[in-house]
């Protein structure tokens, strides 16, 4: 019989680590329902580690007809709207499951009314789609499973991935037009530099005269990028690529780097915005959602995004184990701004902890969009420049051995 490895909380939030045998991953979860404990993480004992190259394939495969937040969303919109109107879970899940226009994502819901139907939890039926649903979405659906409140966690559910996904697809369109232009100015200097370039030379070369300093450096740079030594360039620099990755999948290296980007101009405050705000958004909707909190904060540092953040939760977690408060381990990591410490302190001792966290991420969010929009339009011009810098420099260095013989002649 499959033995399965499992890291769970029970009611007082005690970290239970051991394996399991049971017949699948869904029961195991049963079973340890049964016994009282959240489960945070859970596998198969004889499950190998991915390689790289399967974790390249998975996340590029992925890319094709996944399941995206938008479908999410709308499933916890249309599924709050059907359970709060009174409709039975079975058809709910048949309703839902027929209106999916998301072929991939039916199929998952129509295995999940299957699981439902043969006497499984609704929170054990996602967690068989890991892959779809994560740690947080499953413990909440637990949440609402046992307070009676499904619908509540359902809205705050959509409500969540709504305001994550906003605020994705916000810093992805204000990185659009940079990247663009980046690869349009890198694809129009490789062109002047391999092809006009040449040209010139070949000219340069006829009429014999000496070349100006910069007009040879640019020449020289163009024989490298057309000859066999471009191949090691193009190695060398996937080399380093493959270095840097290397080094980010490393715990140490990760935080090393992402300690980094909180520390870059302009960039690092819009980084730790971006953290703050998805650490209040996350830790308030699972507060809220009745998820006990340690529990939270285990999902809370798996989600965080951010190794810096990701230990400074992993301080609050043990802190509040002993009995401790949240706002003492984040005035130590010193990535949380006074405001937000000082908020979730009197939201601790008001006991409105969770209210608080969420308007603390409401204001970081519009900060967010704020940020990116200053630097959207300071990036604009700055490219423009760019762009016309890059052109312009190859036709100064094209021109100027004209310049020079005209000089002569006169």
């Amino acid at each position: 019989m499959p033995q399965f490895k499992y890291k769970a909380r029970d009611g007082q939030g005690a970290l239970h680590k051991n394996t399991i045998i049971s017949d699948n991953e869904a029961l195991a979860r049963t079973m340890l329902a049964e016994k009282g404990l959240w489960v945070i993480e859970i596998s198969s004992a004889e499950e190998k580690k991915k390689t790289l190259l399967d974790f390249e394939l998975d996340t590029f495969m992925a890319g094709f007809g996944g399941v995206g937040l938008k479908d999410l969303v709308v499933f916890c919109r249309q599924f709050s709207v059907l359970v709060n109107s009174g409709v039975a879970m079975m058809k709910t899940l048949t309703i839902l499951s027929d209106q999916a226009e998301n072929p991939k994502f039916a199929k998952i819901l129509k295995d999940v009314k299957n699981e439902v139907e043969r006497g499984m939890s609704l929170s054990d039926s996602f967690a068989k789609h890991v892959n779809v649903f994560d740690s947080l979405f499953i413990n909440m659906i637990k949440a609402g499973e046992t307070g009676g409140v499904l619908d509540d966690v359902l809205n705050r559910l959509a409500k969540f991935l709504e305001d994550r996904a906003r605020l994705t697809n916000k810093i992805k369109s204000a990185m659009t037009y940079p990247t663009v232009v980046t690869v349009l100015a890198t694809i129009i200097f490789f062109v002047m530099l391999t092809v006009i370039l040449p040209k010139f030379s070949e000219i340069f070369s006829k009429l014999g005269s000496e070349l100006p300093a910069y007009t040879q450096t640019l020449i020289n740079i163009s024989n490298v990028l057309r000859s066999p030594w471009l191949l090691l360039l193009i190695f060398i620099i996937g080399c380093i690529i493959y270095g840097f990755k290397k080094i980010y999948s490393i715990e140490k290296g990760k935080y090393i780097i992402d300690k980094l980007c909180l520390k870059l101009p302009v960039f690092g405050p819009l980084v730790q915005k971006v953290a703050v705000a998805r650490f209040t958004r996350t830790l308030g909707t699972l507060v809220k959602s009745g998820v006990p909190i340690l529990v939270s904060l285990e999902i809370v540092e798996e989600a965080a995004g951010n190794a810096v953040l990701a230990r400074a939760v992993k301080d609050i977690r043990e802190e509040v184990k002993q009995g401790g408060t949240i706002n003492g381990p984040l005035e130590k990591s010193k990535v949380f701004p006074p405001m937000v410490i000082s908020m979730i302190a009197v939201g601790e001792e008001t006991g409105e902890l969770d209210s608080m966290l969420s308007k603390i991420a409401d204001f970081y969010d519009q900060e967010v969009e704020a940020a990116v929009e200053a630097l959207t339009s300071l990036l604009e011009p700055l490219m423009m420049v760019f762009l016309g810098g890059m052109v312009g420099a190859i036709i100064v260095g094209m021109y100027l051995p004209m310049f020079k013989m005209f000089e002569a002649v006169k």
